[in-house]
């Protein structure tokens, strides 16, 4: 059997499991969808979402990329943002990052890899901001693993630098941001960083809204 017909069989029992369990669930999960959560994750696929948070269905509006990056040329991630704020209004907006990432590991790096080395490049400005610091470390493993948290850390201001989460602090106390770093070894997650207002971000990304 082909690879991809066993997702389709695993779909199958899927269904049918939650339909043993409650026969009107997937009446419910048609309908609107009420997220309290924004998380803004890694494409890793041994990093997925509701499985490491053990959430369901409906709990969690996900937005993935490529090192879990808030770039503020991203109209993908910029479109899920200002739907996950406006539309849908989570009340937490979670950055997951997690360790041993390929895409950080790929910007500490000075190997070409072509296409991606511009999205990289985002990763590379996080290590030359913190050169200082990383450069102290003398275990590469460790330095890595500090690259990660530094990431989600520079990723999780880079939100709160947007007008679109100025605006909805402007207008009530949502969203709270949040930093996580999530271990592979552990199944563990390390939250490095929350933010819940523009007074903790330097005074130049502040609109006056």
């Amino acid at each position: 059997m082909k690879d991809y017909k066993k997702l389709l069989l695993n779909n199958k029992a899927w269904a049918a499991d939650r339909l043993s369990m409650d026969e009107t669930y997937f009446e419910r999960l048609a309908k609107d969808q009420k997220p309290e959560f924004l998380w803004i994750g890694c494409a890793d696929s041994r990093v997925p979402a509701e499985e490491i948070t053990n959430t369901q269905p409906g709990d969690v509006f996900v937005h993935r990329n490529v090192a879990n990056m808030v770039v503020h040329t991203d109209m993908n991630l910029l479109s899920v943002l200002q739907y996950g704020v406006e539309v849908l209004k989570v009340k937490h907006i979670i950055v997951c990052g997690h360790y041993n990432c390929g895409g950080v590991k790929a910007a500490m790096g000075n190997d070409d890899f072509g296409l991606i080395n511009k999205w990289l490049r985002n990763i590379k400005e996080v290590y030359a901001k913190h050169e200082v610091e990383l450069g102290g470390i003398e275990s590469e493993a460790q330095r890595f693993n500090r690259l990660v948290e530094l990431n989600v850390h520079e990723q999780v201001k880079n939100l709160a630098k947007t007008t679109i989460i100025q605006h909805a602090w402007q207008n009530g106390e949502y969203p709270h941001l949040h930093g996580w770093v999530f271990d592979l070894h552990t199944g563990l997650i390390k939250e490095v960083l929350n933010i819940d207002s523009p007074d903790q971000i330097d005074p130049i990304f502040r609109y006056k809204i």
